[in-house]
């Protein structure tokens, strides 16, 4: 995974490290993005940069964060036109969940993961493979999307966003960028099919029968976190990482156990 794209950093004469080496096999991997993206770049630099992590140069301006910094931009701005295209009478709420849902780190990993961009990347850090494989797994719980509820590698996102700002500088139009990006991010979540974070529904749940949600956070003592509705626990959570990751399940767990203390809505 890490050694996909071969060693671009060439030295130059001040022995600085530049990207920009045009080896045959570099050449071939590069094609091999291409077809994925189909596109063709024009300054093969760009691509190169596009899935280049900051553990593998030495100079961050050699890396893809300026590149994610400006594909970020341009993808919100894409996803949100097509939005108001496409739901002409929404109003701007639910437009901003919607394109929240769609542009956010899951959404963008699932991306990197079904057209294994991933593959490409460049990177020193030993651990990563091991992240991307158990994201991998566990997607398969959750075909579209699990609302806060998977732990995900942000550089599977990154490099997403990245590869935009890449294809944006190599040929300075949002159009072309949006043409090739678009095939890419399906399924893309419509309007009918997007769910409510587990934290703003059982918000919303608790402010309609105006009850009072109290978070009890455990997770730097047994990596645990509950919450408490009024005067009873409705719902706990448990991950060995993440602290959000482990309320968005405490999250959830008090939504399906709501009704039995409280009635439906």
């Amino acid at each position: 995974m890490g050694s996909q794209l071969s060693n671009t950093i060439v030295e130059g004469e001040d022995n600085t490290k530049t990207i920009g080496s045009t080896e045959p096999e570099q050449l071939l991997e590069i094609e091999s993005l291409e077809k994925i993206l189909n596109y063709k770049f024009n300054d093969k630099s760009l691509l190169l940069k596009a899935f280049t992590d900051a553990s593998y140069v030495e100079d961050k301006c050699d890396s893809y964060e300026r590149l994610e910094l400006l594909g970020d931009s341009i993808l919100n701005m894409g996803i949100i036109y097509e939005f108001i295209k496409l739901y002409p009478k929404e109003s701007p709420g639910p437009l901003t969940k919607l394109r929240a849902v769609n542009v956010d780190t899951e959404k963008l990993a699932r991306v990197a993961v079904k057209h294994q961009l991933y593959r490409y990347l460049r990177h020193k850090k030993p651990l990563l493979e091991e992240q991307i494989l158990e994201f991998v797994e566990a997607m398969e719980k959750y075909p579209l999307h699990s609302n806060g509820l998977l732990k995900v590698p942000k550089v599977l996102a990154d490099i997403v966003e990245s590869t935009i700002g890449a294809l944006f500088m190599d040929g300075n139009s949002a159009e072309t960028v949006w043409k090739v990006i678009k095939p890419l991010l399906e399924p893309i979540i419509p309007l009918d099919k997007m769910k409510s974070h587990p934290m703003t529904e059982l918000n919303e749940m608790c402010q309609k029968k105006n009850l009072k949600l109290t978070p009890k956070d455990t997770w730097e003592e047994n990596q645990t976190y509950c919450f408490q509705i009024e005067d009873k626990f409705v719902g706990c959570g448990q991950h060995p990482v993440k602290k959000e990751t482990a309320r968005n399940f405490a999250a959830k767990n008090a939504i399906d156990n709501f009704s039995k203390f409280f009635g439906d809505l």
